[in-house]
């Protein structure tokens, strides 16, 4: 088991990034969260299998369709065993 930690930057807010990335975890297998962030970023966690994992940081990369992703920083973390993948709030700055 594996997990990613990304921020993606570009045009990834009002663009369904954050529920299409939920249905591609959800269909991949991999566990983790979602969530938008004050800047106008997309910052997600990826978690599981390192083959399914790598496919939802590939796709980190393109995104749904009307985004434009200029940039994603990757981070590996200690995995804390998630299951499930949510959408989280936007968190207060």
């Amino acid at each position: 088991m594996v997990r990613k930690h990304v921020i993606v930057s570009g045009r990834v807010q009002g663009v369904f990034f954050r529920d299409t990335c939920r249905q591609n975890a959800l269909e991949c297998r991999v566990s983790g969260w979602v969530r938008n962030l004050p800047d106008g970023n997309v910052e997600a966690v990826f978690e599981g299998d390192e083959d399914r994992v790598a496919q939802m940081v590939d796709w980190a990369h393109q995104g749904p369709p009307a985004a434009d992703v200029e940039k994603v920083e990757v981070r590996d973390e200690e995995p804390e065993r998630l299951s499930g993948f949510e959408v989280r709030p936007t968190p207060r700055m």
